[in-house]
């Protein structure tokens, strides 16, 4: 819990600091007189007088500001009249607003470099485990298959491959090209778009039943206290057979103990070498819908010789590194906006949405892999941070460049009635999207 809250207080931070020091040293390039800086929202509790401005620090850390002078939020001294934000030129006020968003995309390039000069570990686009009965057996998938290309885009890494199917699941069929083991090429196709099997998926976190990792039939974890355990069962043992019959995958001594609650298994293993067998009752466990599994307490192995062929690791040069987390930056970037443009026409689900709570969740998560985990986890959401901001949606910063370029073209500000209606519409966009943030955050929680 305490790793948790540090790691969201740093990441917030840092992100919101840097976001707003954007505009406030952009702002002061452009001559306009900064009078507030603030990190986090609500009455100060530091404060800090700095030359014009007040550094403040907030309660509230879900955002920050920049208080520049301004004649529509009061009455401004006639010295500082040159000074006020809205008395420059549109180009000078466009350059302020996006300073902010772009600090953050820059920052990301920086972070994603820093991570990626201690070292690269990838994974390989190649199939391990292909769960049973899942959407990827659906479409076809099994072990072995190296994935090439989804929807025509060409993946490198299981990463990319991942995200690219992802993102299009919801809106159409996904088309996944792949090389059989064989060698031969096979087209394997995701066809949930529409259906509640895509709702289940966003859920899930876009697991849809396969994973880079081949599990093996070895035990590499026997829970104490678990009917495994009571059988005599331990670390290191191969499952082989179930009442006689023989069980080649994971998959299936996984759906076996499932579906086997309170049943009594004749299990054979292997161990030193040698041939044995036990008994074996799965505890009976209730899920919500109030349907029995069984659960036997143990977890397989991952097969080695298997990681070996799939784990690229290598470390670049640093300016290898720095480029590399330009193009990173770059496909994370452009991947958001086509998020949000499905989200727009429908074709992406509300459900992908997340608030202040799943952020701290995954900065604490991140933060306990290691310092590498968590300087992409801030890269990542960095580049959220900026591309959101350039949304054009009054109230955010894309909302204020739209309503200045506008005055830039038109050589006269959109009219009072017209930016209010924009903001009321802003606000309630916001609004809605928070709500939908916070749902998703305690649906994910407690769900």
């Amino acid at each position: 819990m305490l790793t948790t809250v540090a790691a969201f207080t740093v990441a917030i931070l840092i992100l919101v600091s840097l976001h707003e020091f954007g505009h406030y040293i952009v702002a002061r390039w452009c001559g306009v007189k900064v009078l507030r800086f603030s990190v986090g929202f609500g009455k100060p509790f530091l404060k800090k007088k700095r030359g014009d401005t007040e550094w403040c620090l907030a309660p509230i850390p879900l955002g920050g500001y920049v208080k520049m002078v301004d004649t529509r939020e009061g009455n401004v001294a006639e010295a500082d009249l040159p000074y006020a934000f809205d008395k420059q030129h549109p180009a000078k006020r466009i350059a302020i607003v996006a300073a902010g968003p772009l600090t953050n995309l820059v920052l990301a390039v920086l972070l994603f470099g820093l991570s990626f000069s201690m070292g690269i570990t990838e994974l390989r686009p190649y199939v391990g485990t292909v769960e049973p009965a899942s959407i990827a057996a659906r479409a076809g998938f099994v072990p072995g298959d190296k994935i090439v290309s989804v929807n025509g885009v060409a993946v490198n890494d299981w990463s990319a491959a991942r995200n690219e199917i992802v993102l299009n699941l919801e809106s159409a069929k996904v088309n996944v090209a792949v090389e059989t083991q064989s060698g031969q090429n096979a087209v394997r196709t995701i066809d949930i778009a529409g259906t509640p099997d895509a709702e289940q998926v966003i859920k899930q976190q876009g697991h849809i039943g396969l994973l880079p990792f081949k599990i093996t039939n070895t035990l590499g974890e026997v829970l104490p206290g678990s009917p495994a355990a009571a059988a005599g069962l331990k670390k290191g043992d191969t499952l082989l057979a179930a009442d006689g019959r023989q069980l080649h995958y994971w998959s299936d001594w996984s759906a076996l103990f499932r579906q086997s609650p309170g049943k009594s298994l004749t299990i054979q293993y292997l161990r030193d070498g040698q041939t044995l067998e036990t008994r074996l009752r799965p505890d009976s466990e209730e899920l919500p819908d109030r349907t029995l599994i069984g659960r036997a307490g143990v977890a397989p192995q991952s097969d080695q010789a298997w990681m070996e062929k799939i784990r690229h690791e290598y470390t670049p040069t640093v300016p290898q590194a720095f480029e590399m987390g330009w193009q990173k930056t770059v496909d994370y970037s452009v991947m958001m906006v086509k998020f949000f443009g499905k989200l727009l026409t429908g074709q992406a689900s509300l459900s992908h949405i997340s608030g202040p709570i799943t952020i701290a969740d995954v900065a604490g998560k991140t933060a306990s892999y290691g310092l590498q985990s968590y300087v992409e986890f801030l890269a990542l959401v960095s580049i959220s941070l900026g591309i959101m901001n350039l949304l054009p949606i009054p109230v955010l910063d894309g909302g204020h460049l739209v309503y200045y370029a506008a005055e830039w073209i038109r050589g006269k500000p959109l009219s009072e009635r017209i930016q209010a209606i924009g903001l009321r519409f802003g606000l309630a966009v916001m609004l809605m999207l928070m709500m939908v943030a916070f749902f998703n955050d305690i649906t994910r929680l407690f769900g």
